[in-house]
């Protein structure tokens, strides 16, 4: 056994040396093997330095790809034989053999990314290769043709030198299609005797892919209707198999310039169109799977939505559940596995007419049916779908489960573009996986619509912050005990130029989501603040009014947040003790010290702290000792309790040991939706100190608050 090659340099050689023995029976060389190796060493070393450089140079390997033509590798599997040869060696010989694991997956990946751009500059070189040929064939054609018909008039000596010797393939038929010549290239490329070309019929020549017009223009030109014409045909070989030509067919006049003979010039493309067909293969199917890729089903879906009257369209689109975990647990190997599994048996789903499966990339994919009655075929075939991943997939000797969750569009062709259905079906994918996954959902509208809305207010939700559409309006705290207005709960509002006035419920999510939280919860700390003074300016000392605002939990972990309500209070002059900020009870559950201490930081210079909605979580009493809050804000379940008369014995004693509590703990407890005055006083004789809801008033703009202050002040 031969030893390993040691060195970078005998490595590559080593690489160039496999790579020539693949490609060399299938080129047209004059060169020894040995001499073809030596000119594939230069590309070589350019695939080892592309591999291993600093960044992807895809014009580098395409250039690699196009100097094979150079060296004679123009039949297509030379192509398939130096990809075969780069995906197995080029990494195990040029990068490096004791790279890390890591390193290696990084290579593996830089090989295949050179690949395809190899495959990229090959197509284009044997592209612009062939037009240089067609011209000069196209050059050639002219000129035989003018010397034939020349010949014809002229010398018969000439005609045949011209005849014979031609590259072409050429034959003379008379004007009832009965063929008198051929010559030696043609009959080479049909691959017969003379004896089964000559006296041959043109009509015996037709082919099922023949284009439509060619027999019309034929007829034009036997009736000396038309001089010539050019189209791509067909032909069938005497052993079966099919010659694809480039076919120009002249009409030869007589001395007087009556037609005489028709002239067939022909050129073998065959080699040319299978290379074409396996680019488009390889362009419009996925690699891994060999499903149609998202390419070719957006042509056959443009296809089947401009389909004539009558004609329906059904569409499944499928994601996986869980498929992320599997990748990275079990590693993207096993992952490709699956996928390659869940293909194959999707594949076996769509079998009936009209009917076909393609991945869209990663773990999406999508089922297309079409015909008159997809209303009920869509549906059976979300059926077949789940039933085909029902079954367990066995991947390195472990059974995984496969679930996905389906978004169903059915629906009359010629209404909607392949875009919007797309996004249609994207959506009520979405809807289904948010439901628990494993199922599938029937596209709604109504459900289209308010996702589109809500991707729409998402992307506007930056620049309104910038253009200033947010507000905020002010409801009033109340103390129980004298009715007095104790402050306000600040509550953000976007006036939205489109749907006009929207609450927090419509966009605070969204913020959170995209992380414009935070931006936003300063400045409704700010202008809340600044709106603090403002009224503790026009009330005076003796009228201190207290705001609350809400923070979100993004705010709580942003490490801003204790500076910026240093710098808003100090900036606009107003003391701690009139600014609460109110945290809801599930952001704190399990809270460890990290998340408290900038919550404790704020109590201790005096900022009031809420635990908002309390009692709607899982409530631990005992937790409210480690938090630093002072203030207790029920949640308005426990008012809508009372709305009833008598109101529920257990409610009223929940409250009063909520209070006990709260108060043996120095808690104060405000108590939200208050919407009668029976509430209200049942709340006073509970022992709860302030209370908010529209019995008070409803939100509303500061200066409102301000009247209602003055109201209570002055009695």
């Amino acid at each position: 056994m031969s030893a390993e090659p040691d060195g970078p340099e005998d490595r590559l050689r080593r690489f160039a040396t496999i790579w020539s023995r693949a490609v060399f029976p299938v080129t047209t060389t004059p060169l020894t093997r040995p001499e073809f190796e030596a000119l594939l060493l230069p590309l070589a070393r350019r695939l080892s330095e592309a591999l291993r450089a600093r960044s992807f140079d895809a014009a580098e390997a395409r250039a690699v790809g196009a100097a094979l033509i150079d060296v004679h590798c123009t039949d297509p599997e030379a192509l398939g034989a130096t990809l075969d040869c780069v995906d197995a060696y080029l990494v195990l010989y040029c990068g490096g053999a004791d790279a890390p694991g890591s390193t290696q997956e990084a290579l593996r990946t830089r090989s295949s990314r050179l690949q395809h751009a190899m495959a990229a500059g090959f197509a284009q070189a044997l592209r612009e290769r062939t037009l240089a040929e067609q011209e000069a064939i196209s050059a050639a054609a002219l000129k035989a043709q003018g010397v034939v018909a020349q010949a014809l008039h002229a010398s018969e000596a000439r005609f045949r030198a011209v005849f014979e010797g031609a590259a072409i393939g050429i034959s003379i038929a008379d004007l009832e299609g009965n063929v008198l010549e051929v010559n030696g290239a043609l009959l080479r490329m049909f691959g017969g005797s003379e004896g089964l070309l000559r006296d041959r019929n043109v009509a015996e020549w037709s082919h099922p892919e023949d284009a439509p017009q060619v027999w019309r223009l034929y007829q034009e030109l036997v009736r000396g209707e038309r001089e010539h014409y050019h189209v791509e045909k067909p032909f069938y070989r005497p052993d079966g198999t099919v010659l694809w030509t480039n076919l120009t067919v002249s009409l030869l006049r007589d001395a007087d310039g009556a037609p005489q003979y028709q002239l067939a010039l022909m050129e073998d493309t065959t080699e040319r169109r299978l290379l074409n067909l396996r680019l488009r293969y390889e362009a419009t199917h996925d690699a891994l799977t060999g499903l149609p890729n998202r390419t070719l089903f957006f042509e056959r879906l443009e296809k089947a939505l401009s389909a004539g009257e009558g004609q329906r369209f059904g569409l499944c689109y499928l994601d996986l559940d869980g498929f992320k975990t599997i990748n990275d647990s079990l590693g993207h190997a096993a992952g490709d596995r699956l996928l390659v599994e869940v293909a194959d048996r999707l594949q076996g789903c769509a079998t009936a007419p009209g009917e076909m499966v393609a991945r869209l990339g990663g773990d999406e994919f999508v089922a297309l049916t079409t015909g008159p009655d997809t209303e009920r075929g869509v549906d059976d075939l979300a059926d077949r779908i789940m039933n085909a991943l029902s079954g367990p997939v066995r991947i390195d000797g472990r059974e995984l489960l496969v679930r996905g969750s389906i978004g169903v569009v059915e629906g009359p062709a010629g209404e909607r573009g392949p875009a919007e259905v797309l996004r249609s079906a994207d959506i009520t994918m979405y809807r289904a996986k948010s439901a628990g996954g494993n199922r599938y959902e029937l596209a709604d509208p109504e459900a289209d619509a308010r996702a589109i809305t809500r991707h729409g207010l998402t992307t506007a939700l930056p620049a309104a912050l910038d253009r200033g559409e947010f507000f905020i309006e002010y409801q009033p705290l109340v103390r129980l005990d004298d009715g007095e207005v104790h402050g306000a709960e600040a509550l953000v509002r976007w006036l939205h130029p489109q749907h006009g006035v929207l609450g927090p419920d419509r966009f605070i999510g969204l913020a959170e989501h995209t992380g414009l939280i935070v931006p936003l919860g300063r400045w409704v700390l700010e202008e809340s603040v600044r709106q603090a003074r403002d009224w503790q300016r026009q009330h005076g000392e003796d009228f201190p009014l207290r705001v609350n605002v809400n923070l979100s939990p993004c705010q709580l972990t942003h490490p801003g947040l204790v500076s910026d309500t240093v710098e808003i209070l100090e900036r606009t002059g107003v003391e701690p003790e009139a600014l609460c900020l109110e945290v809801t009870e599930s952001a704190l559950i399990g809270a460890d010290d990290d998340l408290l201490k900038p919550l404790r930081r704020l109590a201790e210079m005096g900022v009031d702290i809420a635990l908002d909605d309390f009692g709607t979580g899982y409530s631990n009493l005992a937790n409210l000792r480690r938090l630093p809050v002072s203030i207790l804000k029920l949640d308005r379940s426990f008012t809508q309790g009372m709305q009833q008369y008598p109101a529920d014995p257990v409610d009223l004693k929940i409250v009063e040991g909520i209070v006990t509590l709260a108060h043996s703990l120095d808690l104060t407890v405000t108590v939200e939706g208050v919407e009668t005055g029976a509430q209200a006083e049942q709340l006073r004789v509970l022992g709860c100190d302030t209370a908010q809801g529209w019995y008070y008033a409803r939100p509303g703009p500061p200066d409102r608050l301000r009247e209602l202050a003055l109201v209570d002040a002055t009695g």
